[in-house]
């Protein structure tokens, strides 16, 4: 969810080996909005895409966005589909269920003054099952580690994309589903427990 490790209600000190507790806010590292920053809720399961995996995932994409059309699918922070919005990208949907994170990505986007950017309540699979086809450019997706939803996360969001376009997955362990018919792996990549992957539609060449 641009999000995910549980944070306990209480806040001992963290001792040797103890598991990493998710910042309260993270900054936005590229485009029109760098450096700005984006509140991260004190809610099971938030844990905001890190600084360097979203620099990994921009350096594979590309800096530049212009005129893409992008759906975050489970925004948590709004860390993934704010970054986008900040490059350029044309449309961006985030799609979030909690209404209180819903609440805190609407005060950021009107912060932000980011006219491209959309966010709705919504369940994230179900979503993307009703969603017109091949109409993004771009699908990020990263759910709740502790879901178990990727390889079906991926899937539905196999058909979103156009040829050529791309859908990002982030997991907790190296993906090790079946890649939907019509994506192929582009990139992976592994930062600390963070597993990423970027899937490209194929494009469909006609015979002469």
């Amino acid at each position: 969810m641009s999000g995910k490790a549980a944070s306990p209600s209480t806040k001992p000190a963290r001792g040797p080996g103890a598991p990493r507790q998710a910042p309260r806010q993270v900054r936005i590292i590229g485009g029109q909005w760098r450096k700005s920053v984006l509140p991260v809720a004190d809610k099971p399961g938030l844990r905001p895409t890190p600084d360097r995996v979203r620099e990994t995932l921009f350096n594979w994409l590309g800096q530049d966005l212009q005129g893409w059309r992008v759906l975050d699918a489970f925004a948590g922070s709004g860390a993934l589909g704010f970054e986008a919005a900040s490059r350029g990208a044309a449309q961006v949907l985030l799609l979030e269920q909690d209404a209180g994170l819903v609440s805190s990505l609407q005060a950021s986007r009107t912060r932000l003054k980011a006219e491209s950017l959309r966010v709705q309540r919504a369940d994230a699979l179900a979503w993307m099952a009703s969603a017109p086809a091949q109409a993004l450019e771009l699908v990020l997706l990263d759910p709740p580690f502790a879901a178990g939803v990727g390889a079906a996360a991926l899937a539905a969001a196999a058909r979103l994309v156009v040829p050529g376009g791309f859908v990002y997955l982030e997991t907790g362990e190296p993906f090790a589903g079946a890649v939907p018919e019509g994506l192929r792996l582009y990139r992976s990549g592994r930062a600390g427990a963070v597993h990423s992957a970027l899937f490209q539609r194929e494009s469909v060449h006609c015979a002469p």
